[in-house]
């Protein structure tokens, strides 16, 4: 089938008399390009002309009901058809008329009956230079459509690279600070096992006591600004388990009325038939905790702070779903104050570490840093939602998951034991190593060094007994301690190993998760929970009785 050609001229011609269309007819009779559309209808003109599309229009100039002039000022009047050319007819050759003709709006007049050359050169005429007309208003339509669409696009590019920029920023600035952790926890190590050693020492001088809980209080806010730290480098470990965050929430009423005073007022709204997550649970109740400190700072101590869970997307109570992941499904925990709001400056740069508009003292700037990487860190995502005077909300989404929670047990205190088994103390950092083995030594344990994976491997395979390797995770050499572990398993299968580390890298396999089957004590720890996890992986093991440690 042969494509029309858009370019032939196309005319409508409107008379009251049939003769008139036989006359048209047989002047174009040579032109069968042209194309003749015949109507006696004149007062239908405006619809005619929208049916047709014609690129000419011949009309009569006298016609019972509707004149040639009425035709021509109805197909002025419409947008569509007011820059169609339009030919008059008429037998009479009167200047006046014409003159008239022409001020309504016509483009030619023709006498009856003029010459077909001339008329076919007439209609080529305007049917040409409306055509023309009419691809050059649809070419610059296009080219406005055109820079809109530039427009648009450089703007969304604009915002795009806006976003990279702030998300390079974030994760440069992430891996100083993950890394300052890492080496910092290492020197709160060494601080700490040797508080724990003179602790020892100094058994039954108070002022000596006194002087080294004092210190030992000051590592514990090191350990947990080394937390944040790593939190917002998504370094730290976590141990993630199924949870359900509405139980976890209500679990944390006593502890958040505390921490907030009696002039802050807490909410708690949990949506039914909640959906379960994935998350380590200490890490975010500290979230939370910190969340809602800022909430009531925000409110100069005085408010409401509104905590909230409900399930978000498909199937869920809110359709409201992050940005990047519209038809996720997550379980979305609210943080609302009644406080001031930010203005956009502010909330530009909340997530930044160490940036905060509190006065010098009151706050170090990482409680929203340190928020935003747990939450990435878990496959989520944090958004803040504020205006000057409205308060703000924070809104974290976590992913749903369809298993079981699973009820956390916490070990009963009590005292602390040792034991009479070999432990293999592997760490690059000679103080930190030498520090532990002493502790071990005090525990009763016989505690063996090496320097790196590649040496532990090397006692190993000279046969040396060892019940427990206790060792690092982030050490030079070629030898990962993952690996580590697993080649010193097969050299002895009942060996149990203990991992040690306030960084992420190396040993996890799902995102900044622990496996479950990774026994891990995080950097800085006690000697009570250094004594306990060690009992724990050994008590299985048919061994001696521990000796309580006095």
């Amino acid at each position: 089938m042969m494509k029309a050609d858009t370019t032939a001229p196309r005319v409508l011609m409107i008379d009251d008399q049939s003769m008139a269309e036989d006359m048209i007819r047989h002047m174009l009779s040579d032109r069968p390009d042209i194309s003749l559309n015949y109507s006696p209808q004149a007062d239908n003109a405006v619809n005619l002309a929208l049916a047709v599309r014609p690129t000419v229009v011949l009309v009569d100039l006298r016609m019972p009901t509707v004149d040639g002039l009425a035709v021509t000022r109805s197909l002025r009047g419409h947008a569509e058809t007011r820059r169609i050319p339009i030919v008059l007819l008429s037998s009479e050759d009167d200047a006046e008329i014409k003159a008239q003709a022409f001020a309504d709006g016509a483009n030619d007049y023709l006498v009856k009956w003029p010459d077909k050359r001339e008329l076919v050169a007439r209609i080529c005429y305007h049917s040409s230079a409306y055509l023309a007309h009419k691809q050059l208003d649809e070419a610059f339509e296009s080219l406005r459509q055109s820079k809109e669409e530039l427009l648009l696009r450089t703007q969304e590019l604009a915002q795009s690279q806006a976003a990279l920029h702030q998300a390079q920023k974030m994760e440069a600035v992430g891996q100083l600070t993950g890394g300052v952790a890492h080496d910092f926890n290492n020197v709160l190590q060494v601080i700490n096992g040797n508080l724990e050693l003179l602790k020892l020492l100094t058994a039954g001088n108070q002022p000596a006591q006194n002087r080294i809980a004092a210190a030992a209080a000051g590592v514990d806010r090191g350990a947990k600004l080394a937390s944040h730290l790593l939190a917002f480098a998504r370094r730290q470990p976590l141990q993630a388990v199924v949870l359900n965050a509405g139980e976890l929430l209500q679990g944390m009423d006593e502890l958040l009325r505390h921490s907030l005073g009696d002039l802050t007022s807490v909410q708690t709204v949990v949506a039914d038939s909640l959906w379960n997550t994935t998350a380590d649970p200490g890490q975010l109740e500290n979230v939370i905790l910190n969340l809602a400190i800022n909430a009531r700072d925000a409110m100069a101590g005085s408010g409401t702070v509104t905590l909230s869970a409900r399930n978000a997307g498909p199937g869920g109570h809110t359709r409201e779903c992050p940005e990047h992941d519209a038809g996720g499904r997550y379980v979305l925990i609210e943080v609302t104050d009644t406080g001031t709001g930010m203005p956009p400056e502010v909330l530009e740069r909340v997530f930044e570490p160490f940036y905060t508009t509190k006065p010098a003292g009151q706050g170090t700037g990482l409680g929203l840093s340190m928020a935003y990487g747990f939450v990435k860190q878990s496959g989520g995502h944090i958004r803040l939602q504020s205006e000057v005077g409205q308060g703000t909300t924070v809104k974290v989404f976590l992913p749903c998951t369809d298993d079981s929670a699973v009820t956390e047990e916490k070990p009963a205190a009590g005292p602390v034991f040792g034991g009479i088994e070999s432990i293999l103390v592997v760490d690059d950092e000679p103080d930190v190593r030498e520090t532990t083995a002493q502790l071990l030594t005090n525990l009763g344990y016989l505690a063996l060094q090496a320097e790196n994976a590649d040496a532990a491997l090397r006692i190993l395979e000279r046969g040396t007994h060892v019940d427990l390797v206790f060792t690092d995770v982030v050490m030079p050499g070629r030898l990962r301690s993952a690996d580590f572990a697993q080649k010193a398993r097969q050299l002895l299968p009942h060996l149990q190993v203990l991992f040690t580390s306030g960084y992420s890298e190396g040993i996890l396999a799902h995102g900044g998760r622990v496996d479950p089957s990774v026994s891990l004590l995080r950097k800085p720890y006690t000697a009570e929970a250094l004594a306990q996890k060690i009992r724990t992986l050994l008590r299985g093991r048919e061994e001696p009785k521990p000796t309580a440690v006095q």
